[in-house]
């Protein structure tokens, strides 16, 4: 592929690692958790893009996306995240940790895992897409440090419109498909379910595993001793800064409710809390 069919919106180049402020995160274990296990889940995303492609094998419109936007986009924010953990955990052995978590991972892409229909894996596409962006803007909310703050809001921005360009092709086939609520909804919830026991459960198991292993497990103590609690401590403080609100209305929008019904489910739903959301 070409650097020319690659036009991102980005670069690690605008990204100044340089200017980190280490003292500011370095100490935060959740957040390294967190950053950790993001860059994990983004670097192996061209593994699913392969199966996506081959399911919109057909459509050149979805496919020549897929392929020269999205994939490209995903591995440069693993690769952003990678650069930022080895910037202020050096001790971390990221690609040994990533290496272990892959090779689990990597069981998971298959296409027996996509949804029966092309409509209805372009929904299931919107949640994870809602799960990312909502992901990193509470990561942008819950850190302080001015370089991790510029990064995460960079990457929410992209998947944002990534889950504008699932949207549209979504809608497209919703029609093709004669798709029903009933089938949208289970796609949605399926894909739901999926995000918290899949991706990110191992990633930040593989997170938490390599930290106890690396010095810097040596210096965490007792009383984070366990991949557990770390594992723990990461969701909290995800949970704490997640808007619920834009959470909702994204998970919402592909079952074309009416603004009455919308309102009335919205309140409920955001009192829901974390659960579902990392990338």
């Amino acid at each position: 592929m070409t650097d020319s069919s690659r036009q991102l919106p980005w670069s690690l180049d605008d990204i100044d690692f340089s200017a980190i402020e280490p003292q500011r995160v370095r100490d935060d274990v959740a957040m390294f958790m967190l950053v950790c296990s993001a860059s994990f889940v983004e670097s192996g995303s061209d593994t699913y893009t392969g199966n996506l492609v081959e399911r919109f094998a057909g459509d050149d419109e979805v496919g020549h996306w897929l392929r020269e936007h999205w994939e490209p986009e995903e591995l440069q924010h693993g690769r952003a995240l990678k650069a930022y953990v080895r910037h202020v955990w050096p001790e971390f052995d990221w690609d040994a940790a990533y290496a272990d978590f892959f090779a689990e991972y990597a069981k998971l892409c298959t296409m027996d895992e996509l949804e029966p229909t092309g409509g209805q894996e372009l929904a299931a596409r919107c949640i994870v897409e809602m799960g990312t962006t909502t992901y990193y803007q509470a990561l942008h909310a819950a850190c302080t440090e001015p370089v991790l703050r510029d990064l995460t809001w960079r990457i929410r921005c992209d998947e944002v419109r990534h889950y504008k360009h699932f949207h549209a092709f979504f809608q497209r086939y919703r029609q093709a498909e004669h798709l029903g609520r009933r089938h949208v909804l289970a796609a949605l919830v399926r894909r739901a379910i999926e995000l918290r026991r899949e991706d990110a459960t191992i990633a930040l198991r593989h997170a938490a595993e390599w930290r106890r292993r690396s010095p810097l497990g040596r210096v965490d103590g007792a009383a984070v001793a366990s991949s557990a609690e770390l594992i723990g401590q990461a969701y909290r403080l995800v949970s704490a800064h997640l808007p619920m609100d834009l959470a909702v209305r994204m998970a919402l929008k592909p079952l074309r409710l009416s603004p009455a019904v919308q309102r009335f489910v919205m309140r409920p739903l955001s009192m829901l809390g974390a659960g579902i959301v990392h990338p």
